[in-house]
Protein backbone atom coordinates (compact mmCIF):
# COMPACT_ATOMS: atom_id res chain seq x y z
CA UNK A 1 0.00 0.00 0.00
CA UNK A 2 0.96 3.21 -0.47
CA UNK A 3 2.72 5.36 2.06
CA UNK A 4 3.04 9.14 3.07
CA UNK A 5 5.71 10.85 5.30
CA UNK A 6 3.83 12.43 8.89
CA UNK A 7 4.94 15.54 8.91
CA UNK A 8 8.71 15.43 10.47
CA UNK A 9 8.72 11.92 12.69
CA UNK A 10 10.35 9.63 9.96
CA UNK A 11 7.13 7.98 9.83
CA UNK A 12 5.84 6.78 6.74
CA UNK A 13 2.26 5.86 7.14
CA UNK A 14 -0.01 3.64 4.72
CA UNK A 15 -3.11 5.73 3.13
CA UNK A 16 -4.89 3.80 5.37
CA UNK A 17 -4.70 2.99 9.41
CA UNK A 18 -6.42 0.22 10.86
CA UNK A 19 -8.84 2.08 13.56
CA UNK A 20 -9.04 -0.34 16.61
CA UNK A 21 -11.98 1.74 18.24
CA UNK A 22 -14.26 -1.65 17.18
CA UNK A 23 -12.81 -3.87 18.87
CA UNK A 24 -14.13 -1.67 21.83
CA UNK A 25 -17.26 -2.64 20.83
CA UNK A 26 -18.13 1.13 20.08
CA UNK A 27 -20.57 0.45 17.69
CA UNK A 28 -21.94 -3.37 17.65
CA UNK A 29 -21.40 -6.59 19.83
CA UNK A 30 -18.24 -8.08 18.48
CA UNK A 31 -17.49 -11.28 17.97
CA UNK A 32 -13.78 -11.66 19.70
CA UNK A 33 -11.86 -14.24 17.27
CA UNK A 34 -13.47 -12.27 14.10
CA UNK A 35 -12.39 -9.18 15.97
CA UNK A 36 -8.58 -10.79 16.49
CA UNK A 37 -8.39 -11.52 12.58
CA UNK A 38 -9.42 -8.07 11.56
CA UNK A 39 -5.76 -7.26 12.91
CA UNK A 40 -4.14 -9.73 11.37
CA UNK A 41 -5.98 -8.78 8.01
CA UNK A 42 -4.85 -5.56 8.16
CA UNK A 43 -1.79 -5.78 8.72
CA UNK A 44 -0.98 -9.16 5.96
CA UNK A 45 -2.43 -6.59 3.75
CA UNK A 46 -0.34 -3.80 3.90
CA UNK A 47 -1.41 -1.42 6.51
CA UNK A 48 1.37 -0.29 8.88
CA UNK A 49 -0.19 1.77 11.49
CA UNK A 50 -2.75 1.08 14.33
CA UNK A 51 -4.84 3.87 16.31
CA UNK A 52 -6.78 2.59 19.65
CA UNK A 53 -7.04 4.54 22.77
CA UNK A 54 -7.65 3.77 26.06
CA UNK A 55 -11.37 4.98 26.03
CA UNK A 56 -12.51 2.63 23.14
CA UNK A 57 -14.25 -0.02 25.17
CA UNK A 58 -12.84 1.49 28.25
CA UNK A 59 -9.81 -0.43 28.15
CA UNK A 60 -10.75 -3.44 25.92
CA UNK A 61 -9.44 -2.42 23.18
CA UNK A 62 -6.17 -1.94 24.02
CA UNK A 63 -6.70 -5.67 25.66
CA UNK A 64 -7.56 -6.98 22.84
CA UNK A 65 -4.61 -5.57 20.79
CA UNK A 66 -2.42 -7.00 23.94
CA UNK A 67 -3.56 -10.82 22.83
CA UNK A 68 -2.85 -10.01 19.07
CA UNK A 69 0.34 -7.58 18.85
CA UNK A 70 2.65 -9.94 20.15
CA UNK A 71 2.15 -12.18 17.02
CA UNK A 72 3.29 -9.64 14.66
CA UNK A 73 6.86 -8.56 14.25
CA UNK A 74 7.32 -5.04 15.86
CA UNK A 75 8.73 -3.67 12.72
CA UNK A 76 5.66 -4.26 10.49
CA UNK A 77 3.37 -1.64 12.64
CA UNK A 78 3.45 1.80 13.93
CA UNK A 79 1.49 1.78 17.29
CA UNK A 80 -0.88 5.42 18.34
CA UNK A 81 -2.62 5.53 21.21
CA UNK A 82 -4.11 8.08 23.36
CA UNK A 83 -4.84 9.25 26.75
CA UNK A 84 -6.94 11.76 29.02
CA UNK A 85 -10.41 9.79 28.03
CA UNK A 86 -11.35 7.26 29.95
CA UNK A 87 -14.87 7.11 30.11
CA UNK A 88 -17.79 9.45 28.45
CA UNK A 89 -17.48 11.57 31.76
CA UNK A 90 -14.17 11.04 33.03
CA UNK A 91 -11.39 13.22 31.58
CA UNK A 92 -7.44 13.41 33.44
CA UNK A 93 -5.12 15.08 32.05
CA UNK A 94 -2.79 15.87 34.51
CA UNK A 95 1.01 15.02 34.76
CA UNK A 96 0.57 12.19 37.19
CA UNK A 97 -2.35 10.45 34.95
CA UNK A 98 0.35 10.94 31.81
CA UNK A 99 2.82 8.67 33.34
CA UNK A 100 0.12 6.14 34.63
CA UNK A 101 -1.95 5.91 30.97
CA UNK A 102 1.07 5.14 28.74
CA UNK A 103 2.16 2.50 31.39
CA UNK A 104 -1.00 0.98 31.80
CA UNK A 105 -1.34 1.09 27.85
CA UNK A 106 2.05 -0.61 27.57
CA UNK A 107 1.35 -3.26 29.60
CA UNK A 108 -2.25 -3.55 27.89
CA UNK A 109 -0.80 -4.17 24.22
CA UNK A 110 2.37 -5.95 25.32
CA UNK A 111 4.61 -3.32 23.38
CA UNK A 112 7.80 -1.71 24.99
CA UNK A 113 7.47 1.51 23.11
CA UNK A 114 4.40 3.89 21.78
CA UNK A 115 4.91 5.53 18.24
CA UNK A 116 2.44 7.95 19.41
CA UNK A 117 0.47 9.12 21.94
CA UNK A 118 -2.03 11.80 21.51
CA UNK A 119 -4.03 13.66 24.12
CA UNK A 120 -7.94 12.24 23.40
CA UNK A 121 -10.90 15.06 23.09
CA UNK A 122 -9.23 17.47 24.83
CA UNK A 123 -11.99 20.19 24.12
CA UNK A 124 -13.74 18.77 27.12
CA UNK A 125 -11.29 20.64 29.39
CA UNK A 126 -9.56 23.57 30.01
CA UNK A 127 -7.24 23.82 26.92
CA UNK A 128 -4.42 26.02 28.57
CA UNK A 129 -4.10 22.59 30.91
CA UNK A 130 -3.18 20.81 27.98
CA UNK A 131 -0.47 23.60 27.04
CA UNK A 132 1.11 24.08 30.40
CA UNK A 133 0.50 20.28 31.71
CA UNK A 134 -0.63 17.49 29.89
CA UNK A 135 1.79 18.11 26.93
CA UNK A 136 4.94 18.34 28.65
CA UNK A 137 4.63 15.79 30.42
CA UNK A 138 4.49 13.41 27.44
CA UNK A 139 7.75 15.19 26.14
CA UNK A 140 8.91 13.45 29.24
CA UNK A 141 7.93 10.31 28.68
CA UNK A 142 9.72 10.28 24.96
CA UNK A 143 12.61 11.52 26.88
CA UNK A 144 12.27 7.81 28.48
CA UNK A 145 12.00 6.25 25.42
CA UNK A 146 8.53 5.16 26.28
CA UNK A 147 7.09 7.28 23.28
CA UNK A 148 7.98 8.27 19.95
CA UNK A 149 5.92 11.59 19.11
CA UNK A 150 3.21 13.27 20.57
CA UNK A 151 0.12 15.22 19.48
CA UNK A 152 -3.76 16.15 20.00
CA UNK A 153 -6.59 14.29 19.06
CA UNK A 154 -10.46 15.70 18.72
CA UNK A 155 -13.38 17.27 17.24
CA UNK A 156 -13.36 20.83 16.72
CA UNK A 157 -11.02 23.09 14.51
CA UNK A 158 -10.75 25.64 17.04
CA UNK A 159 -8.98 23.38 19.53
CA UNK A 160 -6.30 22.49 16.48
CA UNK A 161 -5.64 25.98 16.15
CA UNK A 162 -5.43 27.14 19.59
CA UNK A 163 -2.42 24.03 19.95
CA UNK A 164 -0.74 24.50 17.44
CA UNK A 165 -0.27 28.51 17.82
CA UNK A 166 0.53 27.68 21.61
CA UNK A 167 2.35 24.18 21.96
CA UNK A 168 4.99 21.80 20.28
CA UNK A 169 3.23 18.71 18.83
CA UNK A 170 4.50 16.23 16.25
CA UNK A 171 1.04 14.74 14.95
CA UNK A 172 -2.74 15.99 14.99
CA UNK A 173 -5.66 13.78 14.36
CA UNK A 174 -8.94 15.10 12.74
CA UNK A 175 -11.99 13.18 12.88
CA UNK A 176 -15.11 13.93 10.31
CA UNK A 177 -13.36 16.85 9.08
CA UNK A 178 -12.12 15.86 5.65
CA UNK A 179 -15.42 13.66 4.07
CA UNK A 180 -17.48 14.17 1.37
CA UNK A 181 -19.55 16.46 3.16
CA UNK A 182 -17.44 18.21 5.89
CA UNK A 183 -13.61 19.92 4.45
CA UNK A 184 -12.77 22.21 6.99
CA UNK A 185 -9.56 20.14 8.19
CA UNK A 186 -8.33 21.62 4.88
CA UNK A 187 -7.58 24.76 6.71
CA UNK A 188 -5.32 23.34 9.10
CA UNK A 189 -2.87 21.99 6.30
CA UNK A 190 -1.18 25.26 5.64
CA UNK A 191 -0.66 25.62 9.52
CA UNK A 192 0.84 22.15 10.08
CA UNK A 193 2.94 21.62 6.91
CA UNK A 194 4.88 25.06 7.91
CA UNK A 195 5.73 23.45 11.09
CA UNK A 196 6.31 20.24 10.22
CA UNK A 197 3.47 18.66 11.98
CA UNK A 198 1.79 15.25 10.24
CA UNK A 199 -1.68 15.44 9.78
CA UNK A 200 -4.40 12.48 10.21
CA UNK A 201 -8.00 12.11 9.06
CA UNK A 202 -10.13 9.75 10.27
CA UNK A 203 -13.62 8.48 10.42
CA UNK A 204 -14.13 9.00 6.20
CA UNK A 205 -18.06 7.42 6.36
CA UNK A 206 -18.60 10.50 9.41
CA UNK A 207 -19.98 7.62 11.71
CA UNK A 208 -21.59 5.73 9.76
CA UNK A 209 -23.65 8.87 8.04
CA UNK A 210 -21.93 8.32 4.47
CA UNK A 211 -22.93 4.57 4.32
CA UNK A 212 -25.84 2.36 4.15
CA UNK A 213 -26.02 1.26 7.36
CA UNK A 214 -27.86 2.46 10.27
CA UNK A 215 -26.56 5.11 12.70
CA UNK A 216 -25.35 4.27 16.16
CA UNK A 217 -27.72 5.49 18.65
CA UNK A 218 -25.30 8.73 19.70
CA UNK A 219 -24.76 9.95 16.51
CA UNK A 220 -25.70 14.11 16.78
CA UNK A 221 -27.18 14.26 13.17
CA UNK A 222 -30.56 15.86 13.22
CA UNK A 223 -33.07 14.67 10.12
CA UNK A 224 -32.41 17.09 7.85
CA UNK A 225 -29.15 16.12 7.92
CA UNK A 226 -29.98 12.18 7.41
CA UNK A 227 -32.33 12.68 4.80
CA UNK A 228 -29.54 14.62 2.67
CA UNK A 229 -27.16 12.34 3.25
CA UNK A 230 -29.68 9.35 2.54
CA UNK A 231 -30.24 11.12 -1.10
CA UNK A 232 -26.61 11.22 -1.75
CA UNK A 233 -26.37 7.44 -0.72
CA UNK A 234 -29.46 6.50 -2.95
CA UNK A 235 -27.70 8.32 -6.16
CA UNK A 236 -24.05 6.57 -5.61
CA UNK A 237 -26.39 3.03 -5.62
CA UNK A 238 -28.36 4.44 -8.70
CA UNK A 239 -24.74 4.31 -10.55
CA UNK A 240 -23.91 1.68 -9.15
CA UNK A 241 -21.48 2.57 -6.26
CA UNK A 242 -21.55 2.11 -2.32
CA UNK A 243 -21.64 5.64 -1.12
CA UNK A 244 -19.20 3.95 1.27
CA UNK A 245 -16.31 3.12 -1.02
CA UNK A 246 -16.71 6.81 -3.07
CA UNK A 247 -16.16 8.37 0.71
CA UNK A 248 -13.08 5.98 1.65
CA UNK A 249 -11.65 6.51 -1.60
CA UNK A 250 -12.50 10.64 -1.39
CA UNK A 251 -10.39 10.65 2.22
CA UNK A 252 -7.29 8.97 1.21
CA UNK A 253 -6.79 11.04 -2.26
CA UNK A 254 -5.53 13.80 -0.77
CA UNK A 255 -1.77 14.13 -0.23
CA UNK A 256 -1.88 16.87 2.74
CA UNK A 257 -3.17 13.75 4.87
CA UNK A 258 -0.72 11.77 5.78
CA UNK A 259 -3.51 8.59 6.20
CA UNK A 260 -7.03 8.06 7.31
CA UNK A 261 -7.91 5.50 9.86
CA UNK A 262 -11.14 3.41 9.88
CA UNK A 263 -11.46 0.35 11.29
CA UNK A 264 -13.66 -2.20 11.96
CA UNK A 265 -13.93 -5.91 14.14
CA UNK A 266 -14.78 -7.52 11.06
CA UNK A 267 -12.08 -9.12 8.52
CA UNK A 268 -14.33 -8.68 5.69
CA UNK A 269 -14.81 -5.49 6.00
CA UNK A 270 -11.25 -4.36 6.58
CA UNK A 271 -10.88 -6.67 3.31
CA UNK A 272 -13.53 -4.88 1.35
CA UNK A 273 -12.02 -1.35 2.56
CA UNK A 274 -8.29 -2.44 1.34
CA UNK A 275 -9.79 -3.58 -1.78
CA UNK A 276 -12.01 0.01 -2.58
CA UNK A 277 -8.72 1.92 -1.81
CA UNK A 278 -6.43 -0.09 -4.52
CA UNK A 279 -9.55 1.44 -7.04
CA UNK A 280 -9.16 4.48 -9.17
CA UNK A 281 -12.03 7.46 -7.58
CA UNK A 282 -14.59 8.66 -9.44
CA UNK A 283 -14.41 12.49 -9.98
CA UNK A 284 -17.40 12.89 -11.42
CA UNK A 285 -19.69 10.62 -9.38
CA UNK A 286 -18.11 13.06 -6.46
CA UNK A 287 -19.18 16.27 -8.19
CA UNK A 288 -22.42 14.46 -8.27
CA UNK A 289 -22.65 13.83 -4.41
CA UNK A 290 -21.13 16.97 -3.22
CA UNK A 291 -24.09 18.90 -4.92
CA UNK A 292 -26.24 16.58 -3.61
CA UNK A 293 -24.42 17.33 0.23
CA UNK A 294 -24.19 21.31 -0.68
CA UNK A 295 -27.20 21.98 1.57
CA UNK A 296 -25.02 20.42 4.47
CA UNK A 297 -21.78 21.44 3.72
CA UNK A 298 -19.49 21.73 6.73
CA UNK A 299 -22.40 21.22 9.25
CA UNK A 300 -20.58 20.73 12.60
CA UNK A 301 -21.82 19.90 16.10
CA UNK A 302 -21.11 21.16 19.25
CA UNK A 303 -18.70 18.81 20.87
CA UNK A 304 -17.00 19.15 24.80
CA UNK A 305 -17.08 22.61 26.31
CA UNK A 306 -18.71 25.54 23.83
CA UNK A 307 -15.71 27.83 24.49
CA UNK A 308 -13.61 25.27 22.80
CA UNK A 309 -16.00 25.22 19.68
CA UNK A 310 -16.43 27.19 16.59
CA UNK A 311 -18.65 29.57 15.79
CA UNK A 312 -20.34 27.64 13.30
CA UNK A 313 -21.05 24.95 15.31
CA UNK A 314 -23.62 27.43 17.03
CA UNK A 315 -24.96 28.34 13.87
CA UNK A 316 -25.98 25.20 12.80
CA UNK A 317 -27.48 24.23 16.07
CA UNK A 318 -29.86 27.15 15.65
CA UNK A 319 -30.40 26.22 12.49
CA UNK A 320 -31.43 22.68 13.16
CA UNK A 321 -32.93 24.07 16.85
Amino acid sequence: METRSLGNTGMDVTLLSYGASSLGAEFRKIDIDEALKSVHVAIDSGINHIDTSPFYGRGMSEMLLGRVLPEIPREKYYLQTKLGRYSGEHFDFSAKRVTESVDVSLERMKVDYLDVVLCHDLEFVEMSQIVNETLPALRKQVELGKVKHIGVSGYPMKMFKYILENADVDVILSYNHYTLQNDMALELLPICEEKGVGVMNAAPFSARLLTNAALPEWHKAPPFVREVATKAAAHCESNGVDIAQLALQYSIAHPGFATCVTGSANPQRVAQWIEWSEKPLDEQLVKEVKAILEPIHNWIYVEGRSENNDDAAQEWAAIFA
